[in-house]
Order: C-alpha cells, then structure tokens, then sequence
C-alpha cells in the first residue's frame, strides 16, 4: 500500500525525539508524503483517522518508555481497516521492553506494523556527555532517522519481536514505572525549583506533559508528586533553577530550544 498521509504521534523530553521525528518529517515530505505532527500530551485517541498511516515517536525510559505513552498507546483506537503503523523510539543504550509489547499491543487493535527503530541519541540523564560526542552521535541518528524513513516508504523496514525477552524486559519495565510513580520514590527524588534562581516565567508549567507543576500568582513554581522525569523542566530552565537530583554534578542536556516545544 503506497502511503499517502502519515500522522505522528509523538513525545519528546529534552529534544531528541523531536529532532528524530522533524528529520523523518523532511525525508516523506521530499518523497511528496503529508506529515502531520501531534504532540501525544495534546492528543485525543478518539481524534486518531484511521484511513492515514500512524506513527509513533517516544523516548526510552526505564527499558520501555513513560506511563501517560503508555496510556496512550494501549487506549489507541481499534481498527478494521488494516492501518498501517510504525513506531521510532530514541535511548542512549539499550531498552528491549517496547518494541515487542507495543507490536502485540497495535497487531491485537487491528493495525499492520510495518517498521520500528531504535535510535541511539545522547543521554539526558545520569551522566550528560560532552558537547562533541552528544553533537556527533545527533548526526549520526538523524541519518538512521533518514534511512529509515526512506525504507518505511519503499516498504522495507520491518518490525519483528523477539517473545521470551521482550516480554520478560518489558514486565520488569512495569515494575520500575511502579517505583517510580510510589510516593517514596517520588519524596526522595522530587525535583524543585530553587526561588532564588526562579524568575517565575512558567516555562516549566508550559513543558511539564503531566501537568505536573503549578504556579499560582506572586508564587513560585511548585512540584507536585506525579513526576514521570523527563527532565523537560531541569533542561529548559533559563536560569538552570531545576535541580535534577540524579544528575552527575547537576549537568543537563538539551536537544533544541524551549521555543520548539512551546509552538
């Protein structure tokens, strides 16, 4: 089936899907493709056109991605028209719990997967490399970006599983998405925003995909206890105010500027 119209569906935290995603956007919209981005924190599943092909963009997060892409994804709309579906999700190593449950979760809905990738893109968390690595391994996944693109068009991409270990990889993802939202791990690991540093612009509050944070007037920003940490808000803080507490020596990382989540 020649495609015509593609709908992404994606997530970014600190920019790398994005820029995955925007690069996949030129490459179809060169070969004469209409694609249409959708931020998945501003979309309705019921809003979904079956009759075009659906993309999926996320990042890795703790070897499958964040729960709100989880709820996104298994509420997707069942189909009868045989969609075509393809997914690209962006890590800085290895996931192993998403490719395969997300393949049996779209197969079951009615879709026809035809393609995912991984794509290798500097990390965001833990250790923030220097500037010359993160620049070089961007290059290099944009142009997997590209070829993939190019062979999800001619019909050459696949999207296979691999039953035993996806599956096991991916329960013990649900288990570290279970500790992560507990109200222990979310005290001990709140992220907060230092007020003497803050200058109350609300990039923070605009950014956070769970509504996570909140500002009332002539106050500052407060954190609630939802955090899914994709450390939007640490990495596009101006005034670097967002502490992240897992961070080495508080680096952060950033793929593009806050104006590109903000549009």
């Amino acid at each position: 089936m020649k495609i015509k119209t593609v709908d992404f569906y994606f997530f970014s935290g600190t920019g790398n899907t994005l820029m995955v995603v925007k690069k996949m956007q030129e490459t179809f919209q060169e070969k004469g493709i209409l694609m249409n981005l959708r931020k998945i924190e501003e979309s309705n599943q019921e809003d979904i056109d079956l009759k075009h092909t659906i993309g999926l963009g996320f990042p890795i997060a703790e070897l499958s991605t964040y729960n709100f892409v989880w709820k996104f994804i298994r509420a997707l709309p069942e189909t009868d028209q045989n969609t075509e579906i393809f997914m690209v999700d962006t890590l800085a190593g290895f996931s192993g719990g998403i490719v395969g449950p997300v393949h049996e979760i779209v197969k079951k809905k009615g879709y026809k997967p035809i393609g995912a990738a991984e794509i290798v893109m500097p990390p965001n968390i833990f250790y923030i490399q220097d500037e010359k690595i993160c620049h070089e391994k961007v290059q290099k996944g944009l142009e997997k970006a590209k070829r993939y693109a190019l062979d999800i068009i001619s019909g050459k991409s696949k999207w296979g599983r691999v039953p035993v270990l996806s599956d096991a990889v991916y329960y013990t993802s649900i288990a570290g998405l279970k500790v992560t939202e507990s109200n222990l791990n979310q005290k001990l690991l709140r992220l907060e925003t230092n007020d003497e540093e803050c200058r109350r612009c609300g990039i923070c509050v605009k950014l956070c995909p769970v509504n996570n944070i909140t500002l009332a007037e002539d106050e500052y920003p407060v954190h609630g206890f939802n955090c899914e940490y994709c450390l939007r808000c640490t990495s596009f803080c101006p005034r670097g105010a967002v502490s992240c507490p897992v961070n080495y020596k508080g680096k952060t990382y950033r793929a593009v500027k806050a104006r590109e989540f903000l549009k």
